[in-house]
Order: C-alpha cells, then sequence, then structure tokens
C-alpha cells in the first residue's frame, strides 16, 4: 500500500447516481456500492476529510421525465429524493465496515437524516466522520453539479473530485471516438470555452470563483481513488 502523502486533505466526492447501477439497467447494484464504499473508507483511513454528493440518475431523472411533458419542478424534487435513497445506501455500505458517516439532506426529513447544516456539517469532519449530502439545494432547476461546487465551496474543501467511469477529461467521447485525446489539466476557461461539459457551466464558475481544483478520474478502478489523491495514476485537474 502506498504511504505517499495527500495532495489535498480536506475534499468533496462528486458521485453519479449512473454510476451506482454498476451493469443494472437501473437501481443500485450492491457489488459496485460496497467497492465505492472500500474506496471511500480507505480514503478516510489515510487521514482525509470527506464530504460526498451523489446523483439520483440511478432511479430517477427528473429532466428526462420533464422532457416528455411532467412538470419540471415536481419532476426535480422527484429525483432529489432519489439521490436521498442513494445517500442512504451508502451510508449502510460504509457504516457495515466500519466508517461513521451522517446523512444530511436540503430536504428536511428527520425521521432518516439530518437536516442540511453547514457548522455540524464540519464538525462532523472534524470528528472524523463522512458527510454525505442529499436532496441537492433543495429547489429545481439544478443537477447535483452546482449543489456539488456550492457545499465544496462552503465546506472550505481543498478540492472537489468528480469520479466518473471515465479516467479524465478527454476532448470527445472516448466510448464513441477512438481518436479523442486525454487532457492532463485544463483552466476552467478552458473548459468553459470548449465546452467540455464535465460539469454544469454553473458549477464550473463556481469553482474558479473559489478557487478550487476540480479533479476528474475513474472510481470504477479499485483503489484508484486514494491513489489519485496521492498523485498518482491517471487523472484530468482542472484549475
Amino acid at each position: 500500500m502506498s504511504t505517499a502523502p495527500l495532495r489535498y486533505k480536506k475534499i468533496l466526492l462528486k458521485v453519479s447516481g449512473e454510476f451506482l447501477m454498476g451493469d443494472a439497467p437501473f437501481g443500485i447494484d450492491p457489488k459496485t456500492l460496497e467497492a465505492v464504499a472500500e474506496d471511500i473508507a480507505e480514503v478516510v483511513r489515510h487521514g482525509a476529510e470527506l464530504c460526498l454528493v451523489t446523483g439520483g440518475g440511478n432511479i430517477f431523472r427528473g429532466v428526462s421525465l420533464a422532457g416528455r411533458g411532467m412538470e419540471r419542478a415536481s419532476a426535480d424534487y422527484m429525483g432529489m429524493l432519489a439521490t436521498v435513497m442513494n445517500a442512504l445506501a451508502l451510508q449502510g455500505a460504509l457504516e457495515k465496515i466500519g466508517v461513521y458517516t451522517r446523512v444530511q439532506s436540503a430536504i428536511p426529513m428527520e425521521a432518516v437524516c439530518e437536516p442540511y447544516i453547514r457548522r455540524r456539517a464540519l464538525r462532523h469532519l472534524e470528528k472524523g466522520r463522512v458527510v454525505i449530502i442529499a436532496a441537492g439545494l433543495g429547489a429545481p432547476f439544478f443537477t447535483t453539479d452546482t449543489p456539488a461546487a456550492l457545499r465544496a465551496a462552503e465546506m472550505g474543501c481543498d478540492a472537489l473530485f468528480k469520479g466518473t467511469s471515465v479516467d479524465g477529461v478527454y476532448t470527445a467521447d472516448p466510448k464513441k471516438d477512438a481518436h479523442a485525446k486525454r487532457y492532463d489539466s485544463l483552466s476552467y476557461q478552458e473548459v468553459l470555452a470548449k465546452d467540455l461539459r464535465v460539469m454544469d457551466a454553473s458549477a464550473i464558475s463556481l469553482m474558479r470563483d473559489n478557487q478550487i481544483p476540480i479533479v476528474v478520474f475513474s472510481i470504477r478502478e479499485r483503489g484508484n481513488f486514494l491513489k489519485v489523491l496521492q498523485g498518482e495514476g491517471v487523472y484530468t485537474t482542472i484549475a
């Protein structure tokens, strides 16, 4: 096991809901859930303070249903509830392997989790707990990218890590274009100017304004989260 120091102490990890599906057509794949929990536990045991934001696209995608005629606000609220379900699943997987967690939701639902309160979340981090922040901003018309960026800024994170199914940012979709090339690093402005769509433009702008780097890496490879956090492996840094 590598003993290299961590490049960042306090980080926010953004995981898409689609990743939690694994190879299934929808829902949560238990093996994928266990694997990402093990990766998170490994990072926490190396001394990182970790916030986690997950999407809900594996359960419900508000934008697609809104495109089929459903009222956008209602569809987005349903998507937010899906992120709470994913957060609770991640909490269960993490606590099963001995990692203390707290789920905080931007939509109050005291029966299942805490309301999102910044100072309480910071205190949980200080005590070594993983804070899983769910329900986006608690308001419609935002994807989970913008809440992830906002929470990273609010929590004073050193970096925002975006775990995806590819090992960085490419000139085109590497799954569709065999000639796509990976960037080692990019500026915030280059991402916006080239319309690379790593994250929403509002999220990129928020990270730029707060000078918080974004690290895009593949979370599918077991152990890769820690490697990238130590400056090893393959990834793209946006700063």
